[in-house]
């Protein structure tokens, strides 16, 4: 478990462009604690510093330690972090771009779909 917390929190701080001391000043956990967090021993945190480390990162303590979201009451949200930067580089891109981006990705779609019948 203490793998997945640790990929996952590399995987936002990555995400988010965010460094671990950044993280520390916003999350009042000490550096040293973040380090073992993320290190090749990937300890897993007390309750009360996971739940400052989610909050920090705007995401879930469920999120860091299993890679998703409790979806019960909210439609389905991009947590992967592979989608949202997808969504951030799109984001970027004006109309025409945009619009380029999202016939190519129908295209890889109907070849996967003519490829699987």
């Amino acid at each position: 478990m203490g793998q997945n917390f640790r990929k996952n929190l590399r995987e936002e701080l990555d995400y988010q462009g965010m460094t671990v001391k950044e993280l520390a000043v916003k999350s009042l956990v000490a550096k040293g604690a973040l380090d073992s967090y993320l290190g090749k021993q990937a300890s897993m945190p007390p309750a009360d510093a996971a739940v400052r480390i989610a909050a920090a990162l705007g995401v879930t303590v469920e999120y860091l330690i299993k890679g998703e979201e409790n979806h019960q009451d909210k439609p389905l949200p991009f947590f992967n972090p592979r989608k949202r930067l997808i969504l951030r580089i799109f984001d970027e891109l004006d109309l025409k771009d945009q619009k380029l981006a999202l016939d190519f990705v129908k295209l890889l779609k109907k070849n996967r779909d003519e490829g699987q019948g």
